[in-house]
């Protein structure tokens, strides 16, 4: 009894393959099957949908209301696992203090390296500067004349 038992079962769980060997979508007179299948779409769950199912769960006392309430729905533990992550995430996010008044302008990355580089050129011109008029005044002391510089305008 137990081997016609596993025939009947292997020979069900085939699925959607002929066990005459056909190709699928054709009928003993070789014509094709009109049938057009469905392919399935991925489900989207609104938030107030995923925020009832998280209640419902967390209000369930007995054993095996959780899964009775998973099965009912058609859902995977997964997803309450997950929607419960979000719904924490969300009230964290809400209970944080916010600054008031107008958002800071987003300040973009250039800007504080352009910053930085203009203060350290700042600093290094202020230096060549004061070389500059330890030169002149060591050419006039020792009576050396220096040669005039050309005109910045042309710069």
């Amino acid at each position: 009894m137990s081997t016609l038992i596993e025939r009947e079962t292997s020979a069900g769980s085939e699925g959607a393959r002929r066990a005459t060997g056909d190709p699928a979508g054709r009928d003993a007179a070789g014509v094709e099957d009109p049938e057009v299948v469905e392919q399935a779409k991925r489900r989207r769950f609104t938030a107030e949908y995923k925020l009832r199912i998280v209640r419902e769960a967390d209000a369930c006392k007995g054993d095996g209301d959780v899964a009775a309430l998973l099965r009912r729905e058609g859902l995977y533990s997964s997803h309450l696992s997950s929607w419960r992550r979000q719904r924490d995430e969300i009230a964290q996010v809400g209970m944080t203090s916010r600054k008031r008044g107008r958002k800071a302008k987003a300040e973009d990355p250039r800007v504080k390296e352009l910053e930085r580089e203009n203060a350290r050129l700042q600093r290094r011109l202020a230096r060549v500067d004061t070389m500059l008029e330890i030169q002149k005044k060591t050419s006039e002391l020792l009576g050396i004349p220096l040669n005039p510089l050309e005109s910045d305008e042309n710069d």
